[in-house]
């Protein structure tokens, strides 16, 4: 039976034949659905809740993880800072202990250089001076040696050589 919604030739229209609608294969679709698919959907969301308070739980678990290695780490930087800036100032207190220590013996070396160049200074003066008195010794000696045997005659020749023979007997 066919109710015609609207009188036309072509159209549409109302079929309440139940074989030819398919209305008991949806109604034992629907009511296969309705029996089966709450155990089938209800377990895969159960296992799909569960499965994704597992990830939760475990992304938990690992924030605290990352939380308690960041406090960690962030202690042993605040640590190793200060080792640092400790290492930096004995660094530049050694730095300016040696700088002193260079200073010092810089200056002692410069001293001592100084104290050698003026003894050095002194010894060549002293051997410049008995040199030059040599040297005017060995020319007086020499003048003398020259003008002597004009001025000196046999007698004052034997005065003298006696003189001198008396002179050595003293000695």
């Amino acid at each position: 039976m066919t109710f015609p919604l609207i009188l036309a030739a072509e159209g549409f229209g109302l079929n309440l034949n139940l074989f030819e609608t398919n209305v008991l294969n949806l109604a034992v679709v629907i009511f296969g659905l309705y029996k089966f698919l709450p155990n089938f959907l209800g377990g895969m969301l159960e296992r799909r809740r569960e499965t994704i308070l597992s990830d939760l739980t475990d992304a938990e678990n690992r924030l605290l993880e990352a939380s308690h290695s960041l406090q960690t780490a962030q202690k042993e930087l605040a640590s190793a800072e200060k080792k640092a800036a400790q290492i930096r100032n004995d660094c530049k207190s050694r730095a300016e202990a040696i700088r002193l220590e260079s200073e010092k013996r810089t200056v002692e070396e410069m001293a001592r250089i100084k104290q050698g160049a003026a003894s050095d200074l002194n010894a060549e003066a002293a051997r410049v001076s008995t040199q030059l008195r040599r040297e005017a010794a060995r020319l007086a000696i020499d003048k003398a040696l020259t003008a002597l045997p004009g001025k000196l005659d046999q007698a004052t020749q034997a005065k003298f050589l006696s003189q001198s023979i008396k002179n050595m007997g003293k000695a």
